[in-house]
Order: structure tokens, then C-alpha cells, then sequence
């Protein structure tokens, strides 16, 4: 028995949702992978808060129809189409799906669109290489403390060299 028309535009509007609160979109070519393996892939991808959704392409064309920021995804809609809808973590997404990509081998990114802007496959790996938010938030603390280490150092040492002119000043005066 086919879909019913009440039940495709549900789907529609379950994609429509989830684009929504993407901010990026990844289109894999999941040709030749068991559903054990997809659900590996969901279960790796659930912790950057990534979504991957397995649905048509016709389906997906229809959501993004009125989207322009999601336009670009149109190009990557042909074959067997999952479509990774990343919320939050973009390297986290990205480098989960490039781990499961190195077990099975099974799998390859057509593309992706970030910004409203398509992306090829080294793009979108290029953003993976970047660290993430929590990296980046160490690393402006780390040298703000330093920062902050080096002028309490400073400001230690104006005291104390003051003395040591002080100190010799009154060590020549009694010579």
C-alpha cells in the first residue's frame, strides 16, 4: 500500500522542522549499508546533536522549495539519499560520520550546505578539521590567563624593583 497524501505531506513537514533547526545539512550516499550499520551511524552522530534522516529526494526538494538558505541542497539530490542535519556541533557531526566512514567504507559525502552556501566533500571535511566550540573556549581562556598571569607579574615586579633601587641606593650612601 502506498502513502497517502496526508501521510507525504506529514513527512514534508517533519523535514520542513528539522531544517529549521539545522544549521548545517549534509547529503551521504548510503548506498549498500544494513540497517545495523545506519543505526550505528545515528548512535555515533546523536551526541553533536545531528539528525540523520533517510526519506526521498522528492521528498526533501518540496521542503526546501520555499527555503532559500537550502536551496543549494538541490544539486546533491540523486540516488539514495540520508541527509545528516546538523543542530549544534559541526566538526562534532562531521568527525563522527568521518569515523563511522573509515569502519564501514561504505559511504560518501556528496555534499553539503552551510550558510545557504553549497558545499563540496573537502569543504565540508575542512570544516570538520576545525576545532570545536568548547576547544575554542579553552583556548581564548588559556591565553587569557596568560594574559592575565604575565600582568600580575608586572605589576609584582614594579614593587620589588623599587626596593632593589631603593636598597641600592642606601647600600652607596653608607659605602
Amino acid at each position: 500500500m502506498g502513502r497517502t497524501y496526508a501521510n507525504k505531506q506529514e513527512i514534508v513537514a517533519d523535514l520542513k522542522t528539522l531544517l529549521s533547526e539545522a544549521q548545517m545539512a549534509m547529503v551521504v550516499d548510503f548506498q549498500g549499508l544494513t540497517v545495523a550499520e545506519l543505526t550505528d551511524l545515528r548512535n555515533r552522530l546523536r551526541p553533536s546533536d545531528t539528525v540523520c534522516k533517510v526519506t526521498k529526494n522528492t521528498f526533501m526538494e518540496i521542503a526546501i522549495t520555499d527555503q532559500a538558505q537550502w536551496q543549494p541542497l538541490s544539486q546533491f539530490l540523486q540516488g539514495p539519499s540520508a541527509f545528516l542535519l546538523v543542530k549544534e556541533d559541526l566538526g562534532g557531526a562531521i568527525k563522527a560520520y568521518q569515523e563511522f566512514q573509515k569502519v564501514t567504507k561504505k559511504t560518501t559525502i556528496r555534499g553539503g550546505v552551510f550558510d545557504g552556501q553549497a558545499l563540496n566533500e573537502e569543504q565540508v571535511k575542512a570544516i570538520g578539521s576545525l576545532p570545536s566550540k568548547e576547544e575554542l573556549m579553552a583556548q581564548v581562556a588559556g591565553a587569557l590567563n596568560a594574559l592575565a598571569t604575565k600582568i600580575a607579574f608586572g605589576v609584582k615586579e614594579v614593587p620589588a624593583s623599587l626596593a632593589r633601587a631603593t636598597q641600592a641606593i642606601a647600600d652607596k650612601g653608607e659605602g
